[in-house]
């Protein structure tokens, strides 16, 4: 690396390290730890601009000139600049963790997209799945380690950062099913709809072969030794951190982690528009089996739920449910109570166009209020930001509401 770029990143790192190390952090991680344990605590708030990052931190704000070294820049600079716009729950960590170089073989059939001639534009859809014999297509993934390119990354950061930050060297942290997606991503979302009513057996085949898929890749990341620990500041389900005494599981080793020692998730966006009784046939009992082996577990994403929640409390071990913008927040609030963490996601089109603070704080006041009313244990995490119309002070003004909410009384 130029010595150019390791001047950037290791200034970089030295700021991070001094952000993790305030007391402030350690208060969060106490909040997040009561918070997830169903414990009465304040709303906890989130922030993940994603997509709408790239107007706060655009390329050229990097300085570093290798194209790996400005990636590890960006990282940085991501966690100094949430730290000192948002006034949120989000918490820094002194932590440089190296992945470890996990191979998977692929299921035997990729997906097909139609391109947009749009920038950012929609794809549509390209079934490779045109008939049930095309299942036969499929097979389970095989999956390996690299363990020479592990040694060489975790080596190239230990000597980077080593004396700055804590240099972690780890595996599989975020476990989550989408069986939905990955089947429409081959068979097309309209021609699922259709096998509802016309190839059911078709669809329940396909829902068990991903099942039994997944099972294995599970079995095989535990046989590798590659799951480790998401009990931190590992991003959980579609929104919210691990932070939690409740896992890994009392018997734990160290050295060889179970899935019961560990948060997972799962979701069924695609089915956002089917009834309940379509989600809990098509959907809910492969990804049921699925998640019984895992210590936590979160459910949803950005379908409504409102209408399904009885059939989603039975999933095994749940504790996070995400509300989506979507939901009805006061019958969500009424069967949520404080039995289930209350993962609501504020609507994020609140940051484009006619930016309206005054309604922003109605909204979010509703929300808190009806949960509190509830003994709910509420999360407000904004997130699918695509934009902010490049206004970045739109996060910084949506975060001091919904914090000021959520700290008053």
């Amino acid at each position: 690396m130029h010595q150019h770029d390791r001047i950037i990143l290791r200034a970089l790192a030295v700021r991070v390290a001094e952000i993790a190390a305030l007391p402030t952090m350690e208060e969060k991680r106490v909040l997040w730890k009561r918070h997830n344990s169903l414990q009465p605590v304040r709303p906890l708030v989130l922030l993940f601009p994603e997509g709408a990052w790239g107007e706060m931190l655009p390329e050229s704000v990097l300085q570093c000139e290798d194209a790996e070294a400005r990636g590890i820049e960006w990282g940085l600079r991501a966690k100094i600049y949430g730290f000192e716009h948002f006034q949120s729950d989000n918490v820094v960590e002194n932590t440089i963790i190296v992945q470890k170089v996990i191979r998977n073989s692929g299921w035997g059939l990729d997906a097909q997209h139609h391109a947009s001639t749009t920038a950012r534009g929609a794809w549509a859809f390209s079934p490779v799945i045109a008939s049930a014999a095309d299942l036969l297509k499929m097979r389970i993934p095989e999956i390996s380690v690299d363990e020479q390119a592990t040694a060489e990354q975790l080596a190239k950061m230990q000597e980077l950062f080593g004396d700055i930050l804590d240099v972690q060297l780890r595996g599989i942290t975020h476990i989550s099913f989408h069986l939905m997606s990955q089947y429409t991503q081959l068979r097309g979302l309209e021609e699922v709809m259709v096998d509802m009513y016309e190839e059911p057996e078709m669809l329940h085949d396909a829902m068990a072969f991903l099942e039994a898929g997944h099972h294995a890749i599970v079995k095989q990341y535990q046989n590798l030794n590659l799951l480790s620990l998401n009990n931190d500041d590992t991003y959980h389900s579609s929104g919210g951190v691990g932070y939690t005494d409740e896992l890994p599981a009392a018997d734990f080793n160290p050295a060889c982690i179970r899935p019961c020692d560990m948060w997972s998730s799962a979701e069924a966006q695609e089915m956002a528009q089917v009834s309940p009784e379509q989600h809990a046939e098509f959907i809910l009992p492969y990804e049921k089996r699925l998640l019984a082996p895992f210590g936590l577990n979160g459910y949803g994403c950005c379908e409504d739920l409102t209408r399904k929640l009885d059939d989603v409390f039975t999933i095994p071990n749940i504790r996070r449910i995400s509300i989506s913008p979507w939901s009805d927040v006061d019958l969500c609030a009424e069967k949520l109570k404080g039995d289930y963490i209350f993962s609501w996601k504020p609507h994020p089109a609140h940051l484009v166009g006619d930016f309206d603070p005054a309604q922003i704080t109605d909204y979010i006041a509703h929300t808190v209020a009806v949960a509190r009313a509830n003994s709910c244990v509420l999360e407000m995490i904004l997130k699918d930001t695509h934009t902010c119309d490049f206004h970045p002070e739109r996060f910084d003004i949506w975060s001091k509401i919904a914090m000021t909410l959520a700290t008053e009384g």
